[in-house]
């Protein structure tokens, strides 16, 4: 039965509360030290003060260069976490898997993403190992982090792999978020391969996240904000990079490695048919792969902001065929769709344009979750936060 804004309220008050917490795998901060770091440059990525139309100073944000207007507003809803702590509260977020936002370590010459990198995943450790207990969840801590690699041009496979390494002694940081373009050349690079192998024995969950888009020239002339980019950029984006993933067989070579894409994974699930029709029938590529692209998807992870029931159903219906497309046989199933789906806020971002005590962009997310009509309320549970205490090996 499908459910309404209110009912949906309802549920997760008197049923989730009893027996799931809702835990958030998509939401972002710019740790004190990486806001530093941003307000040194003078050129994109940048953080910098400006007189507002308040005639008060004010922070922005630049992430790329030729970015719409002046760029973003920033201030302690990017850092502060009592600002966190306190949206989580207003959405009844018990859990929050935090990550820090693009573009991480991009812009850094080599020696100093890596020691940047090492002092902001010691950071993220103390963000979270101080955060309060989830309430209602003995045993359990409101937020958990990603860390980060010094994944930057130059850098040496060594250096990669002592990051992993040190990741590994953070009991708080459960896996590491990556963007599109590896050390520059891509997801499907080879040089990563050593890396690839670490993350699979770290049991590391992967998380891949857009930063660069897809060109702001085939966005044309007219004046759109950040629509397009945000949109159908970002999207595209993932998309290209796993689908280069895919194709070089990295799935095949580290079948446990655990990936999670941002935003539902672009364009991916419903291209993942053209995809393996157009591998069947180039003879490049039709014997690389052990399995029809589509199988790859069922062993993906995915959040669930994608703020619509249809889209999300969709999603489950991709998963769920998924085994039916091994090389070795299988079937559909509809009871595993939903157990690669977990619930995201893409928090600081997409606030209300106007004073609200809820996001939008948030409830519009609540909602689809609460309307997939071949959910149940156990498949509505595993969504909203059972799959993720699953993935990064959580117990309530």
């Amino acid at each position: 039965m499908a459910l309404g804004r209110r009912a949906m309220a309802e549920f997760s008050k008197q049923t989730l509360s009893t027996r799931a917490p809702i835990v958030d795998i998509h939401t972002h901060v710019y740790l004190p030290r990486y806001a530093d770091e941003l307000r040194a440059r003078s050129s994109a990525p940048r953080i910098y003060s400006r007189t507002g139309t308040d005639d008060q100073p004010e922070e922005r944000l630049l992430i790329l260069d030729g970015e719409p207007g002046v760029g973003r507003p920033v201030g302690p809803q990017y850092w502060d976490r009592d600002v966190k702590l306190s949206f989580m509260k207003r959405h009844d977020i018990d859990i929050s898997f935090v990550s820090s936002a693009n573009p991480w370590l991009d812009f850094l010459p080599p020696e100093r993403a890596h020691t940047l990198a090492q002092e902001l995943n010691n950071d993220m450790e103390g963000y979270c190992s101080t955060s309060p207990e989830a309430e209602g969840f003995p045993g359990l801590r409101s937020m958990y982090g990603f860390g980060l690699l010094p994944l930057v041009p130059g850098i040496s496979v060594p250096s990669v792999l002592e990051a992993i390494k040190h990741i590994n002694t953070l009991p708080h940081i459960s896996g590491i978020i990556m963007g599109t373009r590896g050390v520059g050349n891509g997801l499907d690079d080879d040089t990563l391969e050593p890396v690839w192998e670490a993350l699979q024995k770290a049991n590391l969950v992967v998380f891949i996240h857009p930063h660069y888009g897809v060109g702001s020239g085939l966005f044309g002339e007219k004046e759109n904000g950040h629509v397009l980019t945000l949109a159908l950029g970002f999207p595209l984006e993932t998309t290209i990079a796993v689908t280069r993933l895919i194709l070089a067989g990295v799935m095949d070579r580290y079948p446990s490695l655990r990936l999670l894409l941002a935003h539902s994974g672009g364009a991916l699930p419903q291209l993942s048919s053209r995809l393996a029709s157009c591998i069947a029938h180039d003879p490049i590529v039709t014997k690389r792969l052990k399995h029809d692209a589509r199988y790859y998807l069922g062993k993906l992870y995915f959040d669930a902001v994608a703020y619509g029931t249809e889209e999300l159903a969709f999603m489950s219906d991709i998963i769920g065929r998924a085994e039916a497309y091994s090389a070795t046989g299988g079937e559909y199933d509809a009871d595993v769709g939903s157990t690669r789906l977990l619930f995201g806020t893409d928090h600081p971002f997409f606030p209300p344009l106007e004073t609200s005590q809820k996001w939008q962009s948030v409830e519009d997310n609540l909602k689809a979750i609460g309307n997939v009509r071949i959910w149940g309320d156990i498949a509505r549970a595993n969504v909203l936060g059972l799959n993720a205490l699953k993935l990064f090996n959580l117990e309530c």
